[in-house]
């Protein structure tokens, strides 16, 4: 029998502000255990929560990124369950009317296995890699909680230390619908997603420290059925590769469970990444079990229209936006543009290459001809170099983006060489290793290197002619092979030109004048 995977996720985000959701206590993370949880957070007798503006902000924000509805009016809800690390026996939170309904997040990724999926447009990266599908994943709400305490189980002597530190830390509950259809797709969501909240700087992203972790509701169904299966919840992965890790074990165990006769009971379910495998936690409650009713010390959150268009005016450009903006002012296919706004540091990096290519197109210092006033051509070589060259030298280092030892304008001055012909793509990847070796200041870095150490290109008709005309004569087999039929023979050729030259000799006239000679 073929199989549906259907999954949906649940993923918190820690929102990012200096103190906690219905209190003053700090949101600093690394603090003593217990130096963080005030009395409100506590639920002391006689205190009163009071909701954290920035929280709510944060909220909108989001909204209005994923084009979802803002509630004019929600309610903050107290959903009743025990647990150690939990000092109020409720956790404060919404249920029946959250802050964010609906919206959606447009995800691609790799077609690497046939997954399900809308097939890509105009696919190939800079690698010329296979076309990467897209799905526009439907969101079914957000909405704002507090954070409990954690169990520390270590270092204790069989006992448990509850840390009370992140009780109360503001949460935004993102939900989706169970749109995705494969592991892969899952973590392609959980990626976009993390980009965004990044993005918009309402949260840090660090998954280390727990700021965004995801929990996913995973089922299987018999393809073409439309009724859903029973689903199992795998809580509190903070990893990517967990995550997908997860998902393929619990699918595959769902499966195996039901051919072997058996059935899937709901449940939630933990991931053990040592043993790679989802275990039992506990039976999964429904909305009852949690007895939720409206926290009676909370109003309920008004949100007016000037209050929405205030936050609209501060958004920063989206990364949907900067995606049409890159295929639509550049040429750039789906898979370049939507690896290129991987992060908003690196979109804004890419953007500035290109916008100083243009300004050199446009009539640069040195006088020269218009380098790359082809803008398309300019702009997908910028592309190649920023998601090849420069992505592996700061893979390589460990570093951001926004740490680069190039900076933009520095490796637009390599393309403007390439594009102009002073060097050839070869001596190029040479000119970035010395200039990621030794960075210096100065747009015109480049230049100084190039001519430090005499690697322009050789474009002198007359000189490349003669060193091919000395290459034919000492390859006389290579020669034979050539008009036998054999292409690889021609490589070898221009390679052995290209030798003679030491890589200077202008490679589209070394090509063009063995094609000539060779007749």
């Amino acid at each position: 029998m073929k199989w549906e995977i259907v999954i949906g996720l649940e993923t918190h985000a820690q929102l990012a502000t200096r103190s906690k959701i219905f209190s003053g206590a700090s949101t600093a993370f690394g603090a003593e255990p217990n130096t963080q949880a005030s009395p409100i957070d506590l639920a002391l007798p006689g205190v009163l929560p009071v909701t954290n503006r920035a929280a709510v902000e944060h909220a909108i924000r989001f909204g209005l990124a994923v084009g979802a509805t803002i509630a004019p009016r929600s309610i903050f809800a107290r959903k009743n369950y025990f647990y150690p690390d939990l000092p109020k026996g409720y956790q404060i939170s919404q249920y029946e009317i959250p802050v964010v309904q609906g919206g959606g997040l447009a995800i691609a990724w790799k077609d690497e296995a046939g997954g399900a999926g809308k097939q890509g447009s105009a696919g190939g990266s800079a690698n010329g890699e296979s076309p990467f599908r897209e799905r526009f994943v439907r969101l079914t709400r957000a909405h704002l909680e507090e954070d409990a305490g954690k169990s520390l189980h270590e270092d204790f002597h069989g006992m448990t230390g509850i840390d009370l530190n992140r009780a109360g830390t503001p949460l935004l509950e993102i939900v989706s619908e169970p749109d995705m259809r494969s592991a892969k797709e899952a973590v392609a969501y959980a990626r976009a997603l993390h980009a965004l909240v990044v993005w918009l700087g309402i949260c840090d992203g660090n998954m280390q420290e727990g700021s965004f972790r995801c929990d996913a509701n995973v089922s299987v169904r018999p393809l073409g059925q439309d009724a859903l299966g029973t689903r199992c919840e795998i809580k509190n992965l903070n990893s990517f590769r967990f995550l997908e890790r997860a998902i393929d074990y619990e699918v595959q165990r769902q499966i195996e469970l039901i051919e072997d006769g058996g059935r899937v009971v709901q449940e939630t379910r933990l991931y053990d990444p040592d043993r790679d495998e989802t275990r039992s936690m506990r039976s999964k409650e429904d909305a009852h079990d949690y007895r939720y009713f409206p926290d009676p010390d909370l109003p309920p959150l008004a949100i007016s229209e000037d209050w929405i268009a205030e936050v609209r005016a501060g958004m920063p450009e989206l990364p949907a936006e900067i995606r049409r903006r890159f295929v639509d002012d550049y040429g750039l296919s789906s898979y370049d543009a939507t690896t290129l706004t991987s992060s908003r540091e690196m979109a804004a990096y890419y953007d500035a290459v290109v916008t100083a290519l243009a300004a050199s197109a446009s009539g640069g210092s040195d006088g020269k001809a218009a380098p790359g006033s082809d803008r398309n051509a300019a702009a997908k070589a910028a592309a190649n170099w920023v998601m090849v060259d420069l992505a592996a030298a700061l893979n390589r280092d460990g570093l951001e983006v926004g740490d680069s030892r190039i900076a933009p304008a520095q490796l637009a001055g390599v393309l403007r060489r390439i594009l102009d012909g002073t060097i050839s793509g070869k001596i190029a990847r040479d000119v970035f290793a010395a200039m990621w070796a030794e960075p210096a200041e100065g747009d015109d870095l480049a230049d100084r290197i190039i001519e430090a150490r005499g690697l322009k290109q050789i474009s002198d008709t007359g000189a490349i002619e003669k060193i091919v005309d000395e290459v034919l004569a000492a390859n006389q087999k290579s020669v034979d092979e050539y008009r036998a039929g054999k292409d690889k023979a021609f490589n070898a050729l221009v390679g052995q030109v290209m030798k003679a030259s030491k890589g200077k000799a202008n490679p589209q006239q070394v090509n063009a004048l063995l094609k000539a000679r060779l007749g």
